[in-house]
């Protein structure tokens, strides 16, 4: 590994193959849910047309991963599955038709892809894709509806949101494929496959949050303190940082916060705190907890006459929105946001490079580093709560 944190050795001799690797761990697969991924040796078939297969050299474990690999959706239990869908790595071959990227090039793999072509992409109002876009339900690629992945003995494994990066190589559609700066180190790349994009662009695309505003957060797990960060670089005047767990405060505040707020500690609900502390309540508050009981804090944490709460939290409750019609008529707006609206192939590259320069700082994001062979660790770290981003490494 050179002193960017990026390796670049791939093999000729697997081009067009079907790889099977014997004694080396290549995949961690689902089983059921709830159960230890196994981590075990795979089968992964060449790339099809407008497909490329991808050696995944970083890789970290990300809630949505947690809530998917739970199966609290019994609708979307669908196992064997290879999750993951935060990496980085580099294109290893490349299917019939991909014109745009090419064996050794340094990438990025993206949940919500863009195809370039279909009435969303050439839309401005949205970065969502007719094809391609995030559907936690597809477990097939979408060429041939087959899968890429078998075990040794030939049983099909499912993908997992266009990505399935737990896995030392994994086949993507070139629309879910990013190529980024061979100076850039692609142990931080991999931030940005999701975490990252979406805080930082929940903020600069979604929010579109002006120097000099107020901003609160409601959780402060990656995408929350990913918020924090681009509000940061936006040059916002207050930063409230709200969490139950009083041990985030030392990181959020290293990031930017300027106040942190435990709900647990108050005598009153949070959003009154929040209108005491901003004579009246913020410009705009992100929830990021996938709480519906949140959401509504954040909603109600914001300003009369303008203020905006942007969802980011996953929610797989069945619960509806808890917001009355007439609340909106006075002047609040609530909208979600899915992968910060960047769209991806045409405006990460862009993201990158400010990550490079500096605009945008990525160290603080992870907290750990260990071997793939260690992914349940890694995944109990996240669900404890002690780890923002543990950075496996293939």
């Amino acid at each position: 590994m050179g002193s960017n944190g990026n390796k670049d050795s791939i093999s000729n001799d697997t081009i067009g193959k079907v790889i099977t690797c014997k004694g080396c761990v290549i995949a961690a697969v689902a089983y059921g849910p709830g159960q230890a991924l196994v981590v075990e040796d795979i089968r992964v078939d060449p790339p099809q047309k407008m497909e490329l297969r991808i050696r995944v050299l970083f890789t970290s474990v990300c809630h949505t991963d947690l809530t998917y690999w739970r199966g609290q959706d019994e609708a979307q239990r669908i196992y064997p599955r290879i999750f993951g869908h935060e990496a980085s790595g580099v294109v290893e071959s490349v299917g019939e038709g991909v014109s745009d990227l090419e064996i050794g090039d340094h990438v990025v793999p993206i949940f919500n892809g863009e195809c370039g072509k279909c009435v969303y992409c050439n839309s401005s109002k949205t970065n969502l894709c007719e094809k391609f876009r995030v559907d936690t339900a597809k477990s097939t690629m979408a060429n041939d509806r087959k899968c890429r992945f078998s075990t040794k003995e030939g049983k099909p494994i499912f993908h997992f949101l266009n990505t399935s990066t737990f896995s030392e190589y994994t086949v993507v559609d070139s629309a879910c494929v990013v190529k980024v700066d061979r100076e850039a180190s692609l142990n931080k790349m991999s931030l940005l496959s999701c975490g990252v994009s979406t805080g930082v662009g929940a903020v600069w695309n979604t929010a579109d949050v002006e120097e000099g505003s107020t901003v609160a957060v409601f959780g402060l797990g990656a995408v929350g303190l990913a918020v924090v960060e681009g509000a940061r670089s936006r040059g916002a005047s207050r930063i409230i940082g709200v969490d139950v767990n009083p041990h985030k405060s030392s990181k959020a505040q290293a990031i930017g916060i300027t106040d942190f707020i435990n709900p647990m500690e108050l005598d009153k609900p949070t959003h009154q705190r929040i209108r005491e502390m901003t004579e009246g309540g913020v410009d705009y508050s992100f929830e990021c907890a996938g709480n519906l009981d949140v959401l509504r804090e954040a909603f109600l944490s914001t300003h009369d006459g303008w203020g905006l709460t942007v969802i980011l939290g996953v929610h797989p409750t069945p619960r509806l929105l808890p917001l009355h019609p007439m609340e909106l008529f006075e002047g609040r707006r609530i909208v979600a946001s899915v992968f910060g609206d960047f769209k991806g192939k045409s405006q990460l590259p862009h993201l990158a490079n400010q990550c490079i320069k500096g605009v945008v700082k990525l160290d603080e994001f992870i907290t750990h580093e260990m071997p793939f062979s260690r992914i349940n660790e890694a995944m109990q770290l996240l669900s404890d709560g002690t780890s923002l981003r543990c950075l496996l490494h293939l």
